[in-house]
């Protein structure tokens, strides 16, 4: 309720400029989607400035993002600006068992050379497949003729997310300090 309340106050009087940190933490999820809804309209008439670690909430709410990293200010741009910038990639996640790993990694470069294994821990993996490389299409074929040689438990395909974005933009400022 507090938060709620700051929110509503920090609107009242029809302010210019809204500064608001972290307006959603804490919220149920129906509660804050009805938060989002009233900040989408009140962005209309006024400039809302945001500060969040809730990526999807930044998504949501923003024209703009700017990320920090390390306490310096790393990038700024839309979220489909940021998302082509820093991913361009689809990701592609599969499970089987542990000793179709090197199946699985062989599989993903002959689909794809320049995929980039991100991570990998007991049968799952994670990898990275440049868009401009591949079609989606070509990675449910390969994952279709894939199950007629190992079992594979589960998989998944997904678009590059702001939060994606994020670790990419934060671990690239981490490894620029060492």
């Amino acid at each position: 309720m507090k938060r709620r309340l700051s929110v509503a106050i920090a609107l009242i009087g029809n302010p210019k400029i809204v500064y608001l940190d972290e307006p959603s933490t804490g919220l149920d999820p129906a509660t804050r989607n009805k938060l989002w809804e009233v900040l989408q309209n009140a962005k209309k008439d006024k400039t809302i400035i945001l500060t969040t670690h809730d990526m999807e909430e930044a998504g949501r709410l923003s024209d703009r993002i700017g990320i920090f990293a390390d306490g310096s200010f790393q990038c700024l741009g839309s979220p489909d600006e940021l998302k082509n910038r820093y991913g361009g990639y689809y990701n592609f996640t599969i499970t089987t068992t542990h000793e179709n790993v090197e199946n699985v990694h062989d599989m993903v470069k002959d689909l794809c050379p320049n995929a980039k294994r991100t991570y990998l821990l007991s049968g799952t993996q994670k990898f990275e497949l440049p868009k401009a490389e591949i079609k989606k299409s070509d990675i449910f074929g390969a994952v279709n003729c894939a199950k007629k040689r190992f079992p594979v438990q589960t998989w998944g395909v997904t678009e590059t997310t702001l939060e994606d974005v994020f670790i990419k933009v934060a671990s690239e400022a981490d490894s620029s300090i060492l």
